[in-house]
């Protein structure tokens, strides 16, 4: 039972980390446009901003590329972990076949014996 619901789980926590992954790449995309949108006011009107503004952003952008790519290192650990699993599960399943086969097998020699 346990080892039903641990992929389960895995496979809900990969999901919710792929849209969170969706999700921080619209993000970065929608914080992309605003820049660019931004540098063209800038451009027209004539403004900019500080240093400590620009070194603001960029730690900004920064952390959200870190998040971004701590996200990715973990969807891929789980995909891994889910595949270990499939490889396990099936191996359990093609052992439990030949044990039933095995017996078939003993059952069938006893019939015989007893013919």
């Amino acid at each position: 039972m346990n080892l039903r619901l641990d992929p389960d789980v895995q496979k809900l926590e990969a999901e919710r980390l792929r849209k969170g992954k969706n999700k921080a790449d619209e993000d970065l995309d929608s914080l992309k446009t605003d820049y660019k949108m931004l540098r063209l006011s800038m451009k027209t009107a004539g403004l900019g901003k500080t240093s400590e503004q620009w070194r603001k952003e960029i730690q900004e952008e920064k952390k959200n590329r870190k998040e971004k790519g701590e996200l990715k290192d973990r969807v891929a650990e789980l995909e891994r972990s889910l595949h270990q699993y499939r490889n396990w599960n099936s191996e359990m399943k093609l052992r439990a076949s030949l044990s039933k086969i095995k017996e078939i097998k003993e059952r069938i020699e006893e019939l015989e014996t007893v013919l």
